[in-house]
């Protein structure tokens, strides 16, 4: 017994020790779990919604320390300010001063968009907005949307969103928004405290901050007027009793529309036309580059030296772009090439102060001064010189785009450091492999594809997959615009095996008649190849294998290229659609895959690896994983469709509480984004 009580005291002297070295220890606490929570709005001075307020100065508390970040950036007020208002934060509050003079019966929004965020742990309070009146009602009514970029369905972030209730076509060209608001990081934005009546609504990057467009900039516009709506309805709460049971109330609430605005945004790519840079980069040649795209020539004049009055295509020959706008010219003549200075009058078309294209002409001086030339280092009386070597003869340079690997769907480019002024085509020999022989075949067509670039030839063929050929051009056969010609040439490639190549074809449903260019894409969300679409069904052949994905634009003009809207035209750019899912392509391997370009939702179509404007995680968030990542043992058979959705839920949303709004007036889900 008294072993027994010895033992339990000396347990409990050796608990008491540890319990004191435990609290002496400097070791540091373990705290609580992290706080992934924003700040919760609380109050604010004048209240929220408040009516016939006069004062410039508002404060809003929230409970905890909090900071604003990007004011600049984030934080818009409507109706848009001239100045900027001061905004700072000190402990729980925000403080708000607007610097423009107030005007009577107004409703006023400060839209917060994520700039709120907790001092200490940064988690962002998105979608805040407040609103007070300085009459004596307040305007409710909102709009609520998303915007994209149009060609490749990336959310616009950080956008500016306006209407207007001028229902002018040119009032988003010299009037400020009356209402504004700016899109977050999934480009999600709403319209708040708007009159009852109709507007037009647009989106644009704004960048000179006059809150209207100007043709430099970005811009998104709906087709049709909107009239925005509210209507009461019953939706469920639940309350938590102290005894920790739940019930669910009904409680009243108000759905504003429209709530689904899908808006994707263009550049018209405007360029004012002018000439931007002129030189004379090497004696013999003249480069011109315009401003932008052109569809005619300057009309160039020498007005000195021999060839006094003639134009320029008399003594020059030139090298252009397809598009106009940069134009090289290799002087033929060796004596106007000889002049140091050269004066050109030049007639060419220039935006003027109206915005209209006009003639212009300007005198240009082009001048070419030699470096001085190091002098030959003298040899010693014993050194020999080199017979063989022959450094007055220079010979045109001539080479082949393929140097080994030669795709069997592609043609063979040459290309040479000159215009070439004449080609001898019975020069050309054209052989292939047989064993261990070369076999001589009918020539090949070597020929100039753009009568603008004639430094550029292009061979086309049937290319046995497998084969070896080889090209053979005989010296002299080709000679340039300054008597030089090339050295012998010849160019040996083998052509890829097709069990090298994999083919891809899409069964696309949702089509009906309209023309469609698919593209298949890189994980630079760059196109790697294009096919017009037969009917319902595009087939992509000899694709290298790799990881791809894929995209698809109506192509309502039948050009075979995307194209951008217009917007005082009143055209949209053409429509864009993603393949949702990866595409894994092996060697010698046909994938066949059902396409339904309506399936999902505008927003949820881009498989997020290629995905660029993604949202931040959340502090204490993971990144959102993808579902495709783990999928290699079904990576060729799945399609899209109803009972396979994919981490989907039943209205095409993906199944990710993260992307709600919190705070004032916010969305309680995100809009949905599907084309009308």
């Amino acid at each position: 017994m008294r072993q027994s009580l010895l033992y339990m005291r000396m347990l409990l002297a050796m608990a008491a020790a540890v319990a004191v070295g435990a609290c002496a220890s400097m070791g540091r606490p373990e705290g609580g779990p992290r706080d992934t929570e924003p700040p919760v709005f609380v109050k604010s001075n004048p209240p929220q919604g408040a009516l016939n307020v006069d004062r410039n100065k508002i404060t809003l508390t929230f409970d905890e320390n909090v900071t604003v970040n990007d004011i600049m950036t984030k934080v818009v007020v409507s109706p848009a300010q001239r100045n900027m208002p001061n905004i700072t934060a000190t402990g729980r509050n925000v403080n708000v001063e607007l610097r423009d003079t107030m005007l009577p019966n107004t409703t006023y929004t400060i839209d917060f968009s994520d700039a709120i965020k907790d001092l200490n742990e940064g988690n962002e309070l998105d979608g805040f907005a407040y609103a007070f009146s300085t009459g004596p009602q307040i305007d409710t009514l909102q709009i609520s949307g998303m915007v994209f970029q149009a060609s490749n369905l990336e959310p616009a972030q950080g956008m500016l969103v306006g209407v207007y209730s001028n229902l002018s076509d040119t009032a988003i060209t010299t009037l400020p928004f009356e209402r504004i608001t700016k899109t977050n990081q999934l480009g999600q934005f709403t319209l708040r405290n708007l009159k009852e009546g109709t507007y037009r609504i647009y989106a644009l990057t704004d960048n000179n901050r006059d809150y209207h467009w100007d043709r430099s900039e970005d811009v998104a516009f709906y087709d049709v007027t909107i009239t925005p709506t509210a209507e009461p309805y019953m939706d469920k709460d639940t309350l938590t009793a102290a005894d920790g049971s739940d019930s669910i109330v009904p409680v009243s609430a108000t759905r504003y529309h429209p709530d689904d605005v899908l808006l994707t945004w263009f550049n018209e790519k405007y360029k004012p036309q002018f000439l931007s840079k002129y030189e004379r980069p090497v004696r013999n040649q003249l480069y011109f580059e315009m401003n932008a795209p052109s569809d005619s020539f300057p009309e160039i004049t020498i007005i000195n030296g021999s060839r006094a009055g003639e134009r320029i295509e008399k003594w020059a020959r030139i090298n252009a772009s397809s598009t106009l706008d940069s134009l090289e010219y290799w002087i033929s003549d060796t004596i106007v090439a000889a002049q140091d200075s050269i004066l050109l009058s030049a007639r060419y078309l220039r935006t003027d102060s109206l915005d209209q294209l006009t003639w212009t002409t300007d005198t240009l001086k082009m001048v070419f001064r030699d470096k001085k030339k190091k002098e030959p280092k003298k040899k010693n009386k014993d050194e020999k010189s080199d017979s063989t070597a022959n450094n007055n003869i220079t010979y045109l340079t001539f080479k082949a785009s393929t140097s080994g690997d030669q795709d069997v769907h592609r043609p063979i480019y040459f290309d040479s450091d000159q215009p070439i002024q004449s080609f001898d085509t019975a020069a050309v020999k054209f052989e292939w492999l047989v064993d261990t022989i070369w076999e001589e075949l009918p020539p090949i067509k070597i020929y100039f594809p753009d009568s603008l670039r004639p430094m550029r030839m292009r061979a086309d063929y049937e290319w046995e997959p497998g084969a070896k050929y080889k090209i053979s051009i005989d010296s002299a056969a080709i000679v340039g615009i300054y008597g030089t010609s090339n050295k012998k040439f010849t160019q040996e490639f083998k052509v890829k095996d097709m069990d090298q190549y994999s083919n891809v074809v899409f069964n696309i449903m949702g089509l009906d008649t309209v023309p469609a260019v698919v593209e298949l894409l890189d994980s630079k969300d760059e196109p790697v190849a294009s096919v017009v679409a037969q009917g319902p069904r595009a087939e992509i052949n000899f694709v290298p294998p790799g990881t791809y994905y894929a995209r698809l634009f109506l192509d309502r003009n039948g050009n075979g290229k995307y194209d951008d809207g217009k917007l005082l035209e009143k055209v949209q750019p053409e429509e864009v659609f993603y393949y949702p899912k990866k595409l894994k392509l092996k060697q010698n391997w046909d994938l066949e895959q059902s396409w339904n370009i309506f399936e999902l939702p505008v927003d949820m179509q881009k498989p997020k690896d290629i995905k660029k404007n993604k949202p931040k995680p959340k502090a204490g968030e993971r990144e959102e994983k993808d579902p495709d990542e783990d999928e290699d043992e079904d990576e060729f058979g799945t399609d899209f469709g109803p009972g396979n959705n994919n981490g989907f839920n039943n209205n095409g949303r993906r199944n990710n509480n993260n992307n709600t709004f919190r705070g004032g007036n916010g969305f309680s889900n995100p809009p949905r984004a599907n084309r009308r």
